[in-house]
């Protein structure tokens, strides 16, 4: 395994799930959604690098290092195929490492992915990397969150938990900053989407108000797209029953097959 990069393992399956969690996150965000997933699931829950336990990963910020480092975990494992999940953040990261390695990626399952769009809150986002206290966490996952789905206790507690280690605020703060340059982040072009054959799923909640669901429109037509209506982007904490059975039912499905193109005859 790589050194300074933490996974949260669990089941013995022989289909392996990777999870990604977002922004300020840690692997202990999918608790509920790992609970609902079959238990012959193997699950690994990773913190990305500048997060959790993984905080002092070496450069660690930009999604392509987590993604690329991350690449490098799985095949220190000998996992040569997993289902890759991931939500904002960590749903860029999922994608870069699909693009990366087509071959390594059974299927990508997206929750409010980042790098979808330019348009992103900004504000929000730093406020919440800057969060020093339970009750300023608390408000800013209430704002991240859908009308009817208040952050639970033991959500806020995990993450103000994580923020206690020494250098965990600065670093997110660093990130943040980065993460949200100008009020805009960086967008994976969609023509590179294009190419991914593995089945793809994106979720997003119609009342997200870090990323909009509008970012979800006009994606290769191979992309299944489901709106979670009144939910915001806190997806896993807000329904993670329901983003079990999404996973279930993407990693059950079949990869689109490759088309072929054949030059045309001489005549």
């Amino acid at each position: 395994m790589t050194s300074s990069l933490y996974a949260a393992e669990q089941g013995v399956g022989s289909k392996a799930i990777v999870l990604l969690h977002g922004f300020g996150g840690c692997h202990d965000v999918w608790r509920e959604v790992i609970s609902s997933l079959a238990p012959s699931a193997r699950t690994l829950a990773y913190d990305l690098p500048g997060h959790g336990l993984s905080l002092d990963f070496p450069a660690a910020g930009p999604a392509k290092v987590a993604a690329k480092a991350i690449l490098a975990d799985l095949s220190a494992r000998g996992l040569k195929r997993v289902h890759l999940v991931g939500h904002s953040m960590g749903g860029a990261v999922a994608t870069l490492m699909a693009l990366a390695e087509p071959g390594k990626v059974a299927s990508l399952t997206l929750l409010a992915p980042g790098g979808f769009g330019p348009e992103i809150n900004g504000p929000l986002l730093r406020r919440y990397a800057g969060a020093a206290d339970k009750a300023e966490i608390q408000a800013c996952l209430a704002a991240m969150s859908g009308p009817r789905s208040p952050p639970s206790e033991r959500i806020v507690d995990v993450l103000c938990d994580m923020r206690k280690r020494s250098g965990q605020s600065p670093k997110l703060v660093e990130i943040a900053a980065a993460m949200t340059a100008d009020d805009r982040q960086g967008v994976i072009p969609r023509d590179r989407l294009e190419g991914l054959n593995m089945p793809v799923m994106v979720v997003w909640g119609t009342d997200d108000t870090v990323l909009p669901f509008t970012q979800a429109d006009g994606l290769p037509a191979h992309f299944h797209v489901h709106h979670v209506l009144e939910a915001g982007h806190m997806l896993i904490e807000e329904a993670p029953a329901l983003v079990a059975e999404i996973i279930r039912r993407n990693t059950n499905r079949r990869a689109r097959p490759h088309r072929l193109k054949f030059a045309a005859a001489a005549s």
